[in-house]
């Protein structure tokens, strides 16, 4: 029997009027699903530990889907933009778009709000798990313990990422069972370190393994490391990177394995994100993953898969791009639908709209080393790969000669043969992207597995606490493991700073990590130390919203918003050093007639603020 159980009115609820654009009274009812109370649903193991299927179900959205939120990660960094050009909303203009009482949660606009509402749906979620934690009649502490451990760690990981998304936040954490419109901002170290304590409690009592999805304990350390350095407590992140790295049961995958072991044109970093590699219990990379598999619904919440292709890969096929005769280049049309079809790309590269533009910093300056194989052929893809496959270049009279070869950018004069190269021409990791699908009419990105921590990334942030605290030769040997496992050269402590560590961290994991907060969470920790960046500047807290690392090394990279690019429907790419934090929704404070949440510097409504709260507040 499938049990529902809804809590009553919260922030998150707030959250979804606000994004709803309602605030009528009887959707302020709750609405109960069933007769089950929490008393007689969360009053054995089993019944509480659903609840901890709901924070896994969820944490998944962030990757998957039309308009992925972790596009909007991208796109405010150094990584990619928003490659729409048929329309205006798209979040591209930033100075422009990005505004408290702007939409917010749209595929077509951007994900901001819905990191809102989805960490504190999941902070809800893992809420419920805690406040009911001793009703049940445990077999042992030890089993107790880590159901509390997995519900501290999902509270964690959206509190990290609400912190370094919108800075000082409002906090929940009991069970919210009557409405409330009474909250505060508190500040965001204060919120990180009772993190801290949760994930350290969480570390000593979860599992060191788990079934695919569930909680481990490498992965408590891998978030508790990030919390760590976002605290500017240096130690004690190398500690708990440490604890991972070296605790016997993760290491680097760097031998072939999985579903193409025996095919020799690939390697291990194809192998490390086939779908169903990535919870092959031989995989010790994996520290926490996401779980969707073909068959997948969400009871119609969720569907379709990741659509990774589609998100990501450029829009190759559109009428923008021409042969150097004039005519029509590409098409997705499949084989299987197609006998005229001689080269059937679709399949392969999937009906990419190009939304996820990926810019030339991360598909070309960024990559050192001819040898990587992260961006070597077969797991890299260039235009100049793909060919004129329209069938009727080769029907035409005269035929087009160009049928069946290799993409070109120019014709022998210098013309440019693409009409748009925002969308239509740019390179992208085929490896990471390429999800077989056999649910969708044309291939967009199948349903897979997805890494959420791996161990790759614990070495990097170790090498960045040693970055931190001037030990580059220790933080070389670990961005080197790294390096060397792609076949890259290492590098020497002498080229260690943080550009070399975020370079890295873009060579290994793009389209998973939300560079965003990473790039805020090193820049806060620039403002806090004082310490000299590559770029010979020095910040601080007093005027963290307006200048900022995270806005230099955007416009040091980011070849669009640096060059205020135009789009084919008459926008600029532009972005401001305010941007650092994103705006709090302003439904969300608007609905908040009994206390006050904060608004971001360089956002309407900034001059309402109160201070921040210096404790969390008793509940």
């Amino acid at each position: 029997m499938k049990i529902i159980y809804k809590p009553a009115l919260s922030l998150v609820a707030i959250a979804i009027i606000t994004l709803m654009g309602s605030c009528k009274k009887d959707f302020l009812a709750p609405q109960p699903l069933s007769f089950y109370t929490p008393e007689n649903t969360f009053n054995t193991p089993e019944g509480l530990k659903s609840v901890l299927v709901a924070c896994e179900r969820n944490l998944r959205y962030e990757w998957f889907g039309d308009g992925a939120p972790i596009i909007t990660q991208l796109i405010f960094s150094e990584m990619a933009i928003e490659g729409t050009t048929d329309k205006s909303g798209p979040a591209q203009d930033l100075n422009l778009q990005i505004t408290p009482t702007a939409q917010l949660n749209h595929t077509d606009f951007n994900r901001i709000g819905w990191y809102w509402y989805e960490g504190y749906k999941g902070i809800k979620y893992a809420n419920t798990a805690i406040s009911y934690i001793d009703q049940p009649k445990w077999k042992s502490e030890e089993e107790k313990n880590a159901v509390l451990g997995a519900a501290y760690f999902h509270r964690a990981y959206r509190y990290y990422m609400l912190t370094n998304e919108f800075g000082d936040v409002p906090t929940v954490m009991k069970e919210v069972t009557a409405p409330r419109l009474d909250f505060y901002s508190v500040k965001r170290e204060v919120i990180l370190q009772k993190m801290k304590t949760d994930l350290e409690f969480a570390e000593q009592w979860v599992p060191a393994k788990a079934s695919g999805g569930e909680v481990t304990k490498g992965a408590v350390s891998h978030l508790l490391t990030k919390v760590n350095l976002a605290l500017g407590n240096f130690d004690d992140a190398i500690a708990s990177a440490s604890r991972v790295i070296d605790g016997g049961v993760h290491a680097l995958m760097t031998q072939r394995f999985g579903v193409d072991k025996g095919d020799a044109s690939k390697n291990v970093i194809w192998d490390m994100h086939r779908p169903l590699n990535k919870a092959r219990a031989e995989n010790t990379e994996a520290l926490m993953l996401v779980i969707d598999r073909d068959g997948y619904k969400d009871n119609g919440d969720f569907a379709g898969g990741g659509s990774t292709m589609r998100q990501a890969a450029p829009y190759w096929f559109s009428n923008n791009i021409i042969t150097p005769g004039g005519n029509r280049g590409t098409t997705d049309a499949l084989k299987k639908n197609n006998p005229n079809i001689d080269y059937d790309q679709a399949t392969n590269f999937g009906r990419a709209i190009g939304r996820c533009r990926a810019t030339w910093y991360s598909t070309h300056t960024l990559w050192d080393d001819p040898n990587d194989l992260r961006h070597a052929p077969g797991n890299w893809m260039r235009m100049e790969d793909l060919v004129y496959n329209n069938p009727a270049l080769k029907t035409m009279n005269p035929p087009d000669p160009y049928y069946g070869k290799p993409l070109q950018l120019y014709n022998s004069s210098g013309g440019i043969l693409c009409a748009d190269t925002i969308r239509s021409w740019f390179d992208w990791p085929h490896y990471k992207l390429y999800i077989p699908d056999i649910e969708n009419a044309t291939p967009s990105g199948g349903h897979t597995d997805w890494y959420v921590f791996r161990l790759a990334e614990t070495y990097l942030l170790r090498a960045e606490a040693y970055y931190w605290k001037d030990q580059n030769d220790l933080a070389a040997e670990d961005i080197n493991k790294v390096r060397t496992r792609a076949g890259a050269a290492p590098i020497t402590a002498a080229e260690v700073n943080i550009g070399t560590i975020l370079d890295e961290r873009g060579r290994e994991l793009y389209y998973e990590e939300p560079r965003k907060v990473e790039l805020t969470r090193i820049s806060y920790l620039f403002a806090q130390t004082g310490k000299t960046a590559y770029n010979g500047k020095t910040y601080n807290l007093q005027n963290f919203t307006t200048d900022n690392f995270f806005y230099d090394r955007i416009m040091e990279k980011n070849n669009f918003y640096n060059k205020g690019v135009v789009t084919n429907h008459g926008d600029r790419y532009t972005m401001s050093p305010y941007h650092v934090l994103w705006p709090i929704p302003q439904g969300a404070i608007n609905s908040n007639v009994e206390g006050i949440l904060n608004q971001n510097e360089g956002y309407d409504g900034f001059q309402n603020n109160v201070p921040p709260l210096t404790e969390i507040p008793a509940e």
